[in-house]
């Protein structure tokens, strides 16, 4: 488990709206742990602040757009992208425009900025939200199908397909948000030309030009309308025989448009509210349906108290059977963590308890019904926290843990023989005076079965 980090220092770019054509000055400034991504409105009244997440997203036409209580801002899906590859949880975002300047309509400049700029790791731990099942998001009319299957990493997969001879079909992948600058944060956006007009009507792109997307020609139309689109861009009329790319520099990769909606989604995902573990495939991504996929996530993880850890049967423990008697004075009938998996100092522990129906307490709980008694996964929990606070100390093996107190008890579904019990007990607060206040669960499969909140004491065995 990682530390959350922000900027080291506050960075301030300017540049024009793609959409609204405005001269933006935009600052991102450190922000404290668990603040997240957050907008501030500095041109109004009161310098409102927005949170970026998936469910304050109220448009998607040409852009990602967050809105609460009235207050805007958009096309930010770009700096969004740039800030989650960097490494970046926090951040406050001060703006003086409902837009994010286009800058060259990449998240390059942000990147390169950033990186200049440098990141601080903060106290608070980060929290990765690990995908544990499969999310679809679909279309099948559109031929849109949208992604995201556990694995051991982050990953994304993009396909675009369009109805032109001149971008078809392109894919992009990226395997590891540590290649992001160097091979997706250059690419930029792009528009069909038969899309211009449509977007002039609809007041935006006020401020495209060829210095901030790529225009794309695959449908003629005669030079007097190709002469009145390009006097809006502010740039010298293409031959209007001629199907291609209309830009000022070359592409930087054959396959720049998929890199760019894999750029986009990357952006469009990080308003989840916490890095993710899981692969993300994408068959023609656009902003609407990125946040669908980015919202069903986050429902989910909002409704999730803590995740289950993961438990590979086949790795060796941290501590077997023998380990743990090492360190705890617990003994047959009441030895009830079967091995240690995860134990990090001042932070947090795991251990597993296979039931079986051996288990002494079914002789009489109950005989015909046999359930594991509540007071015993609690106990359970109890050893765990035992092995985590001795953890703390020097010579562990002279040392006794001992309740002090139990709270917030709560019990959600029975354990039955052949269950495998996997608890986890963190610190509520640091160690302190031989005392320690701390959290436990326990989960069979991905679901919480019980839980406590109990204070321990560690106090010193007698010669």
């Amino acid at each position: 488990m990682t530390k959350q980090h922000t900027l080291k220092e506050s960075i301030t770019f300017t540049g024009k709206g793609l959409h609204t054509g405005l001269d933006i000055t935009l600052t991102l400034n450190p922000a404290p742990a668990d603040n997240g991504y957050t907008f501030q409105r500095v041109d109004l009244e009161g310098q409102p602040v927005l949170e970026a997440v998936a469910s304050n997203v109220t448009q998607t036409q040409r852009g990602t757009v967050i809105e609460k209580d009235g207050i805007s801002v958009s096309t930010i899906e770009h700096l969004m992208a740039a800030l989650y590859a960097a490494d970046i949880d926090n951040c406050l975002i001060q703006v003086n425009a409902p837009e994010v300047p286009i800058l060259d309509g990449s998240s390059v400049l942000y990147c390169e900025a950033i990186e200049k700029a440098g990141i601080v790791e903060l106290e608070a731990k980060r929290e990765v939200f690990r995908i544990t099942k499969p999310y679809h998001v679909i279309d099948e009319e559109k031929g849109i199908d949208l992604a995201i299957y556990p694995d051991d990493h982050f990953s994304v997969t993009v396909l675009v397909d369009f109805p032109s001879p001149v971008l078809n079909n392109q894919y992009a992948v990226l395997n590891s948000l540590d290649d992001f600058k160097t091979q997706v944060a250059a690419a930029r956006t792009f528009v069909f030309v038969r899309e211009i007009q449509p977007l002039l009507a609809a007041n935006l792109i006020k401020g495209g030009d060829l210095d901030n997307a790529i225009v794309i020609y695959d449908s003629k139309i005669q030079q007097e309308e190709m002469d009145k689109l390009a006097a809006v861009i502010q740039t010298k009329a293409p031959s209007a025989e001629t199907l291609g790319y209309v830009q000022n520099r070359p592409l930087t990769w054959d396959n720049e448009p998929a890199r760019h909606k894999l750029l986009d989604l990357i952006g469009d995902l990080a308003l989840i509210g916490k890095y993710i573990q899981g692969r993300v495939v994408a068959t023609r991504p656009g902003h609407g349906f990125n946040n669908k996929l980015a919202r069903a996530v986050r429902k989910d993880m909002r409704r999730t108290e803590v995740q289950v850890p993961v438990y590979d049967p086949n790795k060796e423990p941290l501590l077997d059977n023998i380990g743990i008697k090492a360190i705890l004075p617990h003994r047959y009938p009441m030895q009830l963590v079967d091995k240690i998996i995860v134990c990090e100092p001042n932070d947090y522990c795991v251990g597993v308890k296979n039931v079986t129906a051996n288990e002494p307490f079914f002789q009489g709980h109950f005989p015909e019904e046999p359930v594991m008694p509540g007071v015993l996964q609690v106990e359970a929990m109890a050893q765990c926290s035992g092995i985590l606070v001795l953890n703390c100390v020097d010579e562990p093996e002279k040392y006794s843990t001992y309740f002090m107190s139990i709270n917030n008890v709560k019990f959600r579904q029975k354990v039955v023989p052949g269950d495998t019990l996997i608890f986890r007990v963190s610190f509520l607060t640091p160690l302190r005076r031989g005392c320690a206040q701390m959290k436990g669960y326990a989960f069979v499969g991905d679901k919480i079965v019980s839980e406590a909140e109990f204070m321990a004491q560690i106090i010193k065995n007698k010669e």
